[in-house]
């Protein structure tokens, strides 16, 4: 075998590793999500507290994968992951020792701290060790794992609750920790460019949605205030410090930032689906936590196996037409779960395949679209940008849907159609329906109706 062989060999066998660690590392995102109803009942929680579970880790491990993606410039990958995975590995064994909750929410905050190195590492292994020609398969076969991730972890979780504890996740999640001698073995000791991380930017970001999340929970206007303080700080960080935590100059690109809004306020969508539905099917439907998790397997499995299509028409057809698509899908799936929740959890079950394949193609067309408004030496650091609020994003729809839960009665009905019991949670399916709307408006006007794309985008189809 020579050295190219060889090299080869290794490469492929880093990349098996690198998809089963992102398997158990995209589980460890979604399963905690079935197992909140129980968790609230075991502690006495109301859904704004025990949201915390979902938007402290989201919050930490966005911030974290920027912080490792540029760690990575300056020390060895194969370090990196090992101080991660160890991190990772304390978390999940503090959250599953935990007597108090708080001590659950220190399990998690630790774990997103380790888990936030595998963003970087899924982009860095096929850009360092596959040739251009190979990096299109090398990343679809990472995109496997995580969508192996998202298919499996609501059935893991709902069996691991059923049939053991909530406790047995966080055992779960120490199974990435197996992953780390094979990743010691198989990578390299490159390094990239060294450069200048900007941690107190980073910390007053981490700091300020902490305060508004917190303040959304809390209902405190006090708290509020002080989050509008620390945002200011940040602000003036960012255009003051010679390395930003944030490009500043990435706002100037007017099609960039209505992008990146158009994709917070998607990303926000699907959070809230994600978060809500195992809610209701527990208190409306009264279905355990491993039922919960079949309920939403079919959807998930959906999106995994229809994403290669949504990237195929995006080609063909154009990200707009892939835009319309996915709205069309997830008003249609909002409006049903309006007047539908509470019924048969086959239904729902059903219903929520049209919302999870809708979310898939519209982040990819998003993602797609927002890549074309960035010239090429700003891509990674857009993207990346893109990434982290695409989390920050989730964990600000989380915190306001399970503030809006915490009465579990609406004092109106706003679908007639609506089951009496469930008012609470059709009307916000009816706002979400209200709001993709927008989201496919506000698109329109600006990247398909005003054509004023940076660089070439799509043809208008």
């Amino acid at each position: 075998m020579n050295h190219s062989d060889f090299a080869m060999e290794n490469s492929n066998k880093l990349l098996r590793v690198l998809v089963v660690t992102l398997i158990f590392s995209v589980m460890n995102g979604t399963m905690f999500n079935v197992a909140l109803p129980e968790i609230a009942q075991e502690f006495h929680l109301m859904p704004s507290q025990v949201s915390w579970i979902m938007t402290g880790y989201m919050t930490v491990y966005a911030i974290g994968s920027v912080v490792f993606g540029k760690l990575a410039d300056q020390y060895r990958l194969k370090d990196l992951l090992t101080y991660g995975l160890l991190i990772f590995a304390v978390g999940s064994i503090a959250g599953m020792l935990a007597t108090e909750y708080w001590m659950i929410i220190l399990g998690r905050i630790l774990q997103a701290s380790g888990a936030s190195v595998l963003p970087a590492t899924a982009m860095i292994i096929p850009i360092r060790y596959f040739a251009p020609e190979q990096r299109g398969r090398a990343l679809g076969t990472s995109a496997v794992g995580l969508a192996l991730g998202n298919a499996v972890g609501p059935v893991v979780a709902g069996l691991m609750a059923s049939f053991g504890s909530w406790r047995m996740l966080f055992l779960i999640s120490l199974l990435p920790l197996f992953t780390l001698p094979f990743f010691r073995k198989y990578l390299d000791d490159e390094k990239g460019a060294p450069g200048s991380i900007d941690f107190l930017g980073g910390g007053l970001l981490a700091s300020t949605v902490a305060l508004f999340l917190l303040s959304i929970t809390e209902s405190s206007g006090l708290l509020f205030a002080g989050g509008i303080v620390l945002l200011a700080m940040f602000i003036l960080r960012i255009r003051t410090a010679e390395h930003p935590f944030i490009q500043p100059a990435l706002f100037r690109n007017r099609s960039f930032s209505v992008g990146l809004f158009i994709a917070f306020l998607s990303t926000a969508l699907s959070f809230s689906v994600m978060f809500m539905t195992p809610q209701f099917l527990s208190a409306i439907n009264q279905l355990s936590a491993g039922n919960i998790g079949f309920v939403l397997f079919p959807a998930a499995i959906a999106s995994a196996l229809l994403g290669r299509q949504g990237g195929l028409l995006a080609d063909e057809r154009g990200n707009f037409f892939v835009v319309s698509l996915a709205a069309f899908l997830m008003l249609v799936s909002f409006s049903l779960l309006s007047t539908f929740v509470g019924i048969s959890p086959i239904t729902i079950a059903v219903i929520l395949i049209l919302s999870n394949v809708g979310q898939t193609f519209m982040q990819i067309a998003l993602s797609n679209t927002l890549s074309r408004t960035l010239v090429k030496e700003q891509t990674g650091v857009g993207m990346g940008l893109f990434s982290m609020l695409n989390f920050i994003s989730g964990a600000v729809a989380m915190s306001l849907i399970g503030k809006a839960l915490d009465n579990q009665t609406a004092t109106m009905k706003i679908n007639p159609l609506a089951n009496p019991a469930a008012s609470v949670y059709s009307n916000i399916f009816l706002l979400l329906a209200i709001l993709i709307m927008g989201v496919w408006m506000l698109y329109r006007l600006q990247f398909h109706a005003s054509k004023t794309l940076v660089h070439t985008d799509e043809p208008s189809k």
